[in-house]
C-alpha cells in the first residue's frame, strides 16, 4: 500500500507538508523588525510582507473557497495579491496589509483549512486527488519562502539568518564526468500525485549518449573563467549576455567582490573568502554557458539533465530521486534551508545517480540548455498562468533544486524556469559534451 493509498498517511502527509511551510515562513519573516517586512529590498523581489498575506490568499482561494466551496473572507484584496497584475518593482506602492494583519489573515486561512483538510475526501475530483490541491498550496508556500530568502541574500545589514555549514564528505577523488549512455527513457511523470501541470505526462525521449560532470562547476573552477579573462572576451557569449555584462559592468557571480588578492562573497549579511571547492552560485544563464563554451563543452539539455538524474540502466526505469524512490533525507540532498550555503562538491554519496554523478538534487538549481516548453500531451492544471503563461524561448529551465528548496517542491521530475539574466535565485550548472567527441 502507498501513501496514496491510505487516507489516513495521505491527510498527514498535506498536514506536515502544509505545517513545515508554514513553520519556515514564520522564521523568514519573524527574524527581521517590521520596518524591514514592509521594505523592498530589490525591485527584483517583493516586499516581505507581500509573500506573507500572498501566501494566505493562495491558500484561501483554492483550499477555503476551491476545495471547501465557501465564500470569499478577503475578497477585496485579491487584486493586490495577484502577481499577474502587479510586477513586483509596483508592489510596496499597494496598500497591503500591515505585517500585524498579514499574520493574522495567514493564520485565520489556515485555521480554516485544517479544518477542510480533516473533513475532504481525498479521491474523486482531479482538484482533491490524492491530496493535490493541498500539496500544491504546500509546493507554492515553499516556493514564496524561497523568493523570501532570496530576498534575505539582497538585503542589507546583519545577518538575520544563521544555519550550521552543510557536511563534509571525504571520499576521494571523483572522476570528472560520467557517461550516460544513449537510448530511450521516461521522462515527466503521470502518477507522482502532487507533480505539478508542466511535469505532466510521461513521455519517452530518446537521447545519444553524452558525459556529464560528475559534480556541479565549482567555485574554484569558476574562478579560473574568470582569471582567463572570461569576462572579457566576447567569443564566449551569446549577444544578449554580452550585452548584459558591458552595459551593467559585471565581471564575477553576484554577491563576490575582489578585495586584498582573494575573492570575497557576501553571504546572508556576512562577509568571507569564497569557497573554492562549493559549487558555484548567482550565476546567469549567459554566465554558465559562456563558461561551458569557453571550457569547451555545453549546457546539458533538459531531457539530458533528467535522464542523468533518474535513469537506471540496470533496470530501464525512471526513478523519483536519483537515489530510488524513497523521499529524501539529510543523508541525500542539501534542501530545505537546513544550511545557507551549496554542501562542497561531491558531497551526499547517497544521493548520486544509479551512474555516480553527484549533487543532482539540492544545492544549486542546474541552468539547462533547453526553453520552457510544454511536454507532449500537456494539459493546463488547475490554471494557465502556472506555466502555461511562461513557455517559450524567453524562459530556460533549471533543474534539481537549490539549498533553499524543501522536499515537497523538488522531485527528479520537477521543473523550474526564469529569464536568462536571472543572477539573484540560487543558481548554478553544470557542463556536458557529446560522447562522439570523446
Amino acid at each position: 500500500m502507498t501513501v496514496t493509498d491510505d487516507p489516513t498517511a495521505l491527510r498527514q502527509r498535506a498536514l506536515d507538508a502544509l505545517t513545515t511551510a508554514r513553520e519556515r515562513t514564520a522564521l523568514l519573516t519573524s527574524c527581521v523588525e517590521d520596518d524591514e517586512l514592509v521594505a523592498q529590498h530589490s525591485p527584483l523581489m517583493s516586499p516581505l510582507v507581500w509573500d506573507l498575506a500572498h501566501i494566505g490568499n493562495q491558500e484561501e482561494q483554492w483550499l477555503w473557497r476551491a476545495v471547501a466551496g465557501r465564500d470569499a473572507l478577503r475578497p477585496e484584496i485579491d487584486s493586490l495579491y495577484d502577481a499577474f497584475e502587479h510586477p513586483r518593482a509596483s508592489r510596496p506602492t499597494l496598500p497591503l496589509l500591515p505585517p500585524a494583519e498579514a499574520r493574522a489573515y495567514a493564520s485565520d486561512v489556515r485555521g480554516r483549512v485544517l479544518d477542510v483538510l480533516a473533513g475532504t475526501a481525498l479521491a474523486g475530483a482531479p482538484l482533491v486527488e490524492a491530496g493535490f490541491a493541498f500539496g500544491m498550496i504546500a509546493q507554492h508556500e515553499q516556493q514564496h519562502d524561497e523568493t523570501m530568502l532570496i530576498t534575505h541574500q539582497l538585503r542589507t545589514g546583519p545577518a538575520a539568518l544563521t544555519a550550521p555549514p552543510p557536511p563534509r564528505t571525504d571520499t576521494g577523488p571523483l572522476p570528472s564526468e560520467v557517461l550516460v549512455p544513449g537510448g530511450p527513457f521516461t521522462m515527466g511523470t503521470s502518477d507522482e500525485p502532487w507533480a505539478l501541470d508542466n511535469e505532466r505526462p510521461a513521455h519517452t525521449q530518446v537521447v545519444p549518449s553524452f558525459f556529464v560532470d560528475t559534480v556541479p562547476v565549482t567555485n574554484g573552477a569558476y574562478m579560473a573563467f574568470v582569471a582567463d579573462g572570461g569576462y572579457t572576451d566576447e567569443r564566449w557569449w551569446q549577444a544578449e549576455g554580452w550585452a548584459q555584462i558591458r552595459q551593467h559592468g559585471i565581471g564575477a557571480p553576484l554577491f563576490w567582490r575582489r578585495s586584498g588578492g582573494q575573492w570575497l562573497r557576501r553571504r546572508f549579511g556576512v562577509t568571507e573568502p569564497v569557497p573554492e571547492d562549493e559549487p558555484v552560485v548567482h550565476v546567469s544563464w549567459y554566465e554558465a554557458d559562456a563558461y561551458a563554451r569557453w571550457a569547451g563543452r555545453r549546457l546539458p539539455t533538459e531531457a539530458e539533465w533528467e535522464k542523468a538524474a533518474r535513469h537506471d540502466p540496470a533496470t530501464g526505469r525512471s526513478r523519483r530521486y536519483p537515489w530510488g524512490d524513497a523521499d529524501p533525507t539529510p543523508a541525500h540532498a542539501n534542501l530545505g534551508q537546513r544550511h545557507l550555503r551549496p554542501a562542497p562538491a561531491g558531497g551526499y554519496p547517497e544521493g548520486a545517480s544509479p551512474l555516480g554523478v553527484r549533487q543532482l538534487i539540492g544545492d544549486v538549481w542546474e541552468w539547462t540548455s533547453s526553453d520552457f516548453l510544454p511536454y507532449p500531451g500537456f494539459t493546463a492544471f488547475p490554471y494557465k498562468e502556472y506555466s502555461e503563461v511562461f513557455f517559450g524561448p524567453a524562459h530556460k529551465v533549471l533543474r534539481g533544486g537549490s539549498f533553499a528548496v524543501d522536499q515537497v517542491a523538488c522531485r527528479g521530475t520537477f521543473r523550474n524556469w526564469d529569464l536568462p539574466v536571472r543572477r539573484q535565485i540560487f543558481s548554478g550548472f553544470r557542463t556536458a559534451r557529446d560522447a562522439e567527441l570523446a
